[in-house]
């Protein structure tokens, strides 16, 4: 599929190689008409997705980056306004739990919870023993366990997630209070669906319409407090029309009435 999408293109076929060769860059390719068709037409020589042993161990560093800033704000905020039951989706081993710990005062009856894939989840647990963080630091892969958090955290995890936000947020018996979303792939027009490489794998991509990211939550019961767009932090999907419009944001969305 990839072949057939890319064969006309001036610069394709070499794109398409540095693609499927790829091994450090955060690199996209393609457009599908929907998540599970893009997850269809990954390549058969690479792994599929996060849940593996090199997604748990070769992935990110537990560091404050330029682009945590919005979010780090509004969880600060947070936690000064009591809210101490954080639900991180799709937050890998707990990476901004430990980030940001150097410079948010966690209370002590802070209860931080990620929620990933199973392979993830357990380097995740045995990391949190090893770092003395178990006591506020827990896991699951159910995204049901996020009913009645006080705040649903999600930095650069939505655009894998075959779940829509509001799709998540239907299945809740009691929704969160508060929303913060950051590093979300974004795109001003319409919904495109994507590949993106990882390196030692393939993960089918949403970068979603941002008006209707945002009618989803107001439909949902929130309504907005800030938004922003995490400027130098690139995305852009080469031979795709409309692909190089697409850019990374998030925003803070509190529970109406």
């Amino acid at each position: 599929m990839l072949s057939n999408l890319l064969a006309r293109l001036p610069g394709a076929n070499a794109y398409r190689r540095k693609f499927l060769d790829n091994e450090d860059d955060n690199l996209f390719m393609g457009s599908f008409g929907s998540f599970a068709a893009a997850e269809a037409g990954a390549p058969p020589s690479k792994a599929v997705g996060y849940d593996n042993a090199q997604a748990a161990t070769q992935l990110y560093s537990h560091q404050v980056y330029f682009y945590d800033y919005p979010a780090l704000f509004w969880l600060g905020r947070s936690l000064e306004e009591g809210m101490t039951r954080i639900f991180d989706l799709g937050g890998h081993v707990g990476i901004k739990y430990y980030a940001f710990r150097r410079v948010l005062p966690y209370p002590d009856g802070l209860r931080w919870t990620v929620c990933d894939v199973p392979g993830v989840v357990r380097a995740g647990e045995a990391l949190a023993l090893q770092r003395d963080a178990a006591a506020q630091l827990g896991f699951t892969t159910a995204p049901a366990e996020a009913s009645g958090c006080d705040v649903l955290y999600a930095s650069g995890s939505l655009q894998y997630l075959p779940q829509r936000l509001s799709e998540i947020l239907a299945a809740l018996a009691v929704k969160p209070r508060r929303i913060v979303l950051n590093t979300t792939a974004l795109h001003p027009d319409r919904t495109l669906y994507t590949l993106n490489s990882i390196g030692f794998a393939v993960c089918p991509y949403r970068i979603e319409h941002h008006d209707e990211l945002m009618a989803q939550l107001k439909q949902a019961g929130y309504r907005r407090r800030d938004g922003w767009r995490n400027e130098g932090k690139p995305i852009e999907v080469p031979f795709v029309d409309g692909g190089d419009k697409a850019y990374y944001g998030g925003c803070c969305f509190d529970l109406a009435g």
